[in-house]
């Protein structure tokens, strides 16, 4: 089944779900949502966010340049696709 008839039937599904499994449903999914929508306020994120600022910063890690990021995603092309 592809993606799109998943979420298809799950659409359907919870616009006739009653409400005690609407509520299970989102229950189930609650704190995937809530990450999701408000990733600023999810601590380990922002410390690991601040580690990886703060290593650019210091130099420890070098990053790479756009141009770098861009050859590598041209590379990445070519061997999936073959062009």
């Amino acid at each position: 089944m592809t993606n799109t008839a998943i979420r298809t039937k799950l659409y359907d599904y919870i616009r006739v779900a009653d409400d005690k499994k609407l509520h299970a449903i989102y229950n189930l999914l609650e704190n995937e949502i809530e990450m999701k929508a408000e990733w600023w306020k999810d601590q380990d994120f922002m410390a690991e966010l601040d580690r990886r600022h703060a290593a650019l910063q210091s130099g420890e890690d070098k990053g790479i340049t756009l141009d770098e990021m861009q050859e590598s995603i041209e590379r990445l092309r070519h061997k999936k696709n073959g062009k």
